[in-house]
């Protein structure tokens, strides 16, 4: 099987998997649309979870193939990829040193302190604030010499883990999906995925595209990405190159670009700030699923998911698979836009 060429990869165990696959029954009778499903990566298991473990597994290894003993990363201040990254670090017995700019707008105390940067901390990470991106790039390369100079061995490992490698741990999760629902007898018209650093979203195209050229799966599905980051054009731009990165790191030959889709609709003012209609996702998944999303990715994600189904850009006899990529530690840090908390059969003008 096509699948098997993913073990031509070093690879250390970090992730549960398969991650579960769920109905949204109560949400699907809600909205009145299609069929929906999440696939709960925000089950992976990695000191909350997230879709960051499943490519960590490649770049953990990769960082030990060459004789790391030290991972230094980039990420928001309440980056996700940071919080799991250090705790890869922790799990294997490596140092890791997190470069955090502020990204983001949103402000409050508990930013500054809570969430994913207690978990940081928590973990054993040491942890460099940055006031923005330039200076966080320069603060990086004085870390990475600093290292150097102790006696010790870095391994950088970009924002997000946007590499072909990190990809690869969605191309394997595409399967990963392909064999659960066809375990299920399930049909996955549509999957809606966030499009941050844009390696998840490139990996699962490649993925799909694998398992179509090898007949070993019937499933095809259309990815659609929203856009929590980047305008539109920019985000197309960086997911066509990563989907053609990561095709080349794995062998598989195909022209992908059309296959490409991201919305930004549901950005927003910006990275990170919060819109109304994130905090009505929110609050919809929460009260009818009893699921958590956070408000930076996967709220404006569903967000998204939640509006097209409204506007009937899905069949009603189609199924739509959310992908949840996890998050949870920053809701807590953005309590301040929840209250009051909304009630979800509020008029639709609230969320306007």
């Amino acid at each position: 099987m096509w699948a098997m060429h993913l073990d031509q990869f070093p690879r250390v165990k970090l992730c549960h998997r398969p991650t579960p696959l769920e109905r949204m029954e109560r949400l699907s009778e809600h909205l009145g649309g299609p069929q929906l499903f999440v696939k709960r990566d925000d089950c992976t298991g990695l000191a909350v979870g997230g879709n960051k473990t499943r490519k960590l597994e490649f770049l953990m290894a990769e960082a030990i193939e060459q004789g790391a003993n030290t991972v230094v990363t980039i990420g928001g201040v309440q980056s996700n990829h940071c919080r799991q990254t250090t705790a890869a670090a922790a799990k294997l017995g490596l140092k890791c040193e997190l470069v955090l700019p502020h990204l983001s707008r949103y402000c409050s105390e508990s930013y500054e302190t809570g969430g994913n940067l207690f978990l940081d901390r928590l973990l054993g990470a040491e942890v460099h604030i940055a006031a923005d991106v330039e200076a966080a790039a320069i603060v990086s390369r004085d870390v990475m010499s600093q290292i150097r100079k102790r006696g010790d061995v870095p391994f950088f490992i970009p924002a997000g883990g946007s590499t072909a490698t990190g990809a690869l741990g969605y191309v394997d999760a595409a399967w990963e999906l392909a064999r659960q629902a066809a375990e299920q007898q399930l049909r996955v018209d549509h999957l809606v995925i966030t499009t941050g650093s844009c390696t998840t979203h490139a990996g699962l195209i490649v993925g799909f595209e694998s398992i179509a050229q090898s007949e070993a799966f019937d499933c095809d599905p259309s990815v659609i990405g929203i856009s929590v980051y980047h305008p539109r054009e920019k985000a197309l731009a960086t997911v066509r190159q990563k989907v053609r990165e990561t095709a080349q790191l794995v062998g598989l030959e195909a022209d992908l670009d059309d296959q490409v889709l991201v919305r930004d609709d549901y950005l927003g003012s910006g990275y990170g700030e919060p819109t109304d209609a994130m905090i009505e996702a929110v609050t919809l998944a929460a009260r009818y699923e009893g699921l958590l999303l956070d408000p930076v990715y996967t709220g404006k994600t569903f967000s998204g998911l939640v509006d097209l189904v409204r506007q009937g850009f899905f069949d009603s006899s189609e199924n739509v698979l959310f992908w949840h990529t996890g998050g949870t530690p920053a809701l807590f840090v953005y309590r301040d836009a929840f209250e009051p908390s909304p009630a979800p059969d509020e008029p639709a003008e609230r969320f306007a």
